[in-house]
């Protein structure tokens, strides 16, 4: 069950509408909803620090400029305070953490009192572009204890999820969050299996019909042959589904840097919000 939700800042416009996503489901659900913006001490060091200190293990050299570190602050406290803002305006209990250190490191660690991390879109076309590495939202949806919601760039309630579900146990944790998450918003749910073997995309659905059952959700099943990676966003695109359901990163990363991601594909592509479980 979602209740506690924290939303990373740094007062970009995607992490606005990070924000507009999470106060709508904080509201929905009931829960409470943690602002969080890190004063990130790669930025006030620059990268030599940060590469020197990354190569021996720990974090960047704190001997930073004071002043350069009261400006961040100040910034740091400009943007939880127009979160304050907001969720006083909404009426939705809220508290505000304003970190310093690696932003990813932090982002995750401060994830353990939260049930869900909703994050901005920027920087994922950006870094992604490369094939290789990524950035803060990469960093973050491999590394987070918890499942991780990529917003786009502007809000949209949601109103027709889907789940790409192939049976692993990154898509079971998936199509555990999509029933919860479409149970308390009375949503539809459409899940769709792309397999290697129409015999086997068969079991899958079938034991997807069975653990979607006991949640009476009114749910669609779908097959489609294909990459799956492509198969997917098809699906978001010409059938205007606004959320995906998926399970983060099957494969290790040395696999995946020669091999590529369905999940970096997704994320690269998808017109809509990513619900990611690892």
């Amino acid at each position: 069950m979602i209740k506690n939700i924290l939303i990373p800042l740094d007062g970009s416009d995607h992490s606005k509408a990070a924000l507009d996503y999470g106060l709508w489901m904080t509201e929905k659900f009931k829960g409470t909803l943690f602002g969080q913006h890190v004063i990130d001490t790669v930025s006030i060091e620059g990268t030599f620090y940060h590469d020197i200190s990354g190569s021996l293990g720990f974090e960047p050299y704190l001997d930073f400029s004071t002043k350069m570190r009261e400006v961040l602050e100040e910034r740091g406290k400009s943007i939880l305070e127009e979160f304050s803002e907001r969720c006083k305006q909404r009426g939705v209990p809220y508290a505000t953490f304003l970190d310093m250190g690696i932003i990813p490191n932090e982002i995750c660690e401060r994830s353990k009192v939260a049930d869900l991390v909703v994050l901005g879109h920027r920087g994922i076309n950006e870094e992604f572009s490369t094939g290789l590495l990524g950035g803060t939202a990469e960093s973050v949806t491999r590394r987070c204890p918890r499942p991780v919601f990529i917003s786009n760039r502007k809000f949209k309630e949601i109103e027709r999820p889907l789940l790409a579900y192939d049976g692993s146990q990154r898509a079971s944790s998936a199509m555990e969050s999509a029933a919860e998450f479409c149970t308390q918003l009375k949503l539809p749910l459409t899940v769709l299996n792309v397999p290697k073997d129409e015999k086997m995309g068969e079991k899958v659905l079938q034991e997807a019909r069975a653990y979607l059952s006991s949640y009476g959700i009114e749910a669609r099943y779908e097959q489609a042959r294909g990459y799956p990676e492509q198969k997917i966003v098809d699906y978001l695109v010409n059938f205007n589904y606004d959320l995906l359901f998926i399970g983060a990163y099957g494969h290790r990363r040395i696999i995946e840097m020669v091999l590529g991601s369905t999940t970096e594909y997704v994320l690269r592509k998808s017109p809509c919000p990513v619900f990611l479980n690892r």
